[in-house]
């Protein structure tokens, strides 16, 4: 029996899909539903848009901007994830979709998924590289840490710091290592430390935790501020046991805060140990340079050209031995070890620069006297054509008034002698 037009429920295309809308959304208000990602893109505002899919059916779902940007990861087409939302339509198409709110993996935690991620993306771009990673000073006179001030990690540093060697200063940059923001402040430390302090090197440091605990040092803003330290990063984050994304890419890696200091440092026993050998090194050097040069004088000692170059290695001699007398001092001296080992350092460049210059004037006084001699020498005379005259007894002939008719005379050439008699005198010239 047809009913007439009156009596029928004749919906437009938009009000049953309202109707459909308001009944998907008062019946699954907040579900979960897990799936294989498929067709992920996202948008120009920040918007995700991808299915989630099994072997026989598809849903269409979005994840909008604010919901999105709390990923900590992203998401990938082909792996199985999670997600919690309502269901609503899509009138345009007529289609219903999932409004995403929470996605996290299948089986996989999200954090440990957007470790893997960022570790491969950092690793592809080379940040990895030990030819990257730069050298630690040895003898930092300055060192920067990044943590927070009432952490154990900043105790257990300044502990171990002042038992090996109280003479480093250490400039403390506050931050919360833990939370929401710690990582922008561990990244703001790193930039602050570097550019516009005088620290040698730069620690990061935080004590154990769980992985959303050290989830700071994870995120890739930290990590792209150690890369463009211009100072060495040493990372000394969580116990031996943990590792983050920080530790991969700091130019050394530290088991734990403590042995970040020991790194750092030089207890003053190795300092003292350390001055003895540079010591020792540089008498045996010293002694075998001026034995080098004392041989060398020695071969050339008719020349009168270095008698005032063997005064002056006396001189550099007696310089030597007070410098040594006064490294043995530093050596016995218990304080201040780290400024006078840079000291001998110095003074070590010093005396071998003192001992080259020495040696180079030495070499050009020589020259210069040997260039002398032979422009005065007889024989550099004899060699442009010139000859001597000398009596038989061997007396140079300077005036005729010398000789008189008939003496013998011998001509001295550069090559042999001529004798002669003398047949007659000009006394004109």
């Amino acid at each position: 029996m047809k009913l007439p037009d009156f009596q029928r429920k004749i919906y437009t295309v938009s009000e049953l899909t309202a109707e459909v809308r308001d009944l998907l959304e008062r019946r699954f208000i907040d579900i979960w539903v897990e799936g294989e990602i498929s067709n992920f893109k996202s948008s120009a505002a920040g918007h995700l848009y991808f299915t989630l899919k099994d072997n026989h059916a598809q849903l269409a779902s979005v994840c909008f901007r604010n919901a999105a940007r709390l990923l900590r990861f992203r998401p990938e087409n082909g792996k199985v994830f999670r997600a919690r939302g309502r269901l609503t339509t899509y009138e345009a198409r007529g289609e219903y979709q999932l409004i995403v709110e929470v996605l996290e993996p299948a089986g996989l935690g999200a954090l440990q998924l957007a470790f893997q991620q960022l570790k491969e993306k950092l690793e592809r771009e080379g940040l990895f590289r030990p030819e990257r990673k730069r050298p630690i000073p040895a003898l930092p006179s300055k060192v920067g840490i990044v943590t927070s001030p009432g952490s154990a990690a900043l105790r257990d540093f300044l502990t171990v710091l002042k038992r090996r060697h109280n003479a480093v200063d250490v400039l403390i940059y506050p931050a919360e290592v833990q939370g929401a923001g710690a990582s922008l402040q561990v990244m703001d430390g790193i930039d602050y430390l570097s550019r516009y302090s005088d620290v040698d090197v730069i620690v990061v440091a935080r004590g154990g935790g769980s992985m959303e605990d050290l989830w700071p040092f994870n995120e890739e803003r930290v990590a792209r501020a150690i890369v463009r330290s211009k100072k060495p990063v040493i990372s000394a984050v969580g116990h031996e046991v943990d590792f983050t994304i920080c530790d991969f890419v700091a130019d050394l890696r530290a088991p734990t805060p403590s042995a970040a200091a020991e790194i750092v440092t030089q207890s003053k026993d190795q300092l003292t140990q350390r001055v003895h050998q540079m010591e020792n090194r540089l008498q045996s050097a010293m002694r075998y340079r001026l034995s080098a040069l004392k041989h060398f004088l020695a071969s050339k000692v008719g020349s009168r050209g270095f008698v005032v170059a063997e005064a002056q290695l006396r001189r550099l001699t007696q310089r030597t031995d007070d410098l040594t007398f006064r490294l043995e001092q530093v050596g016995r001296s218990g304080a201040l070890v780290r400024a006078r080992a840079h000291r001998i350092e110095v003074c070590m460049h010093r005396l071998e620069n003192g001992v080259q210059q020495a040696l180079k004037r030495s070499h050009q006084a020589f020259a210069r006297i040997a260039h002398t001699l032979e422009a005065l020498s007889p024989l550099s005379v004899l060699e442009r054509g010139y000859s001597v005259c000398l009596t038989p007894d061997g007396r140079v002939v300077r005036s005729a008034e010398d000789v008189d008719v008939g003496s013998d005379v011998r001509v001295r050439l550069h090559k042999g002698s001529l004798w002669g008699k003398v047949t007659g005198v000009d006394y004109d010239h």
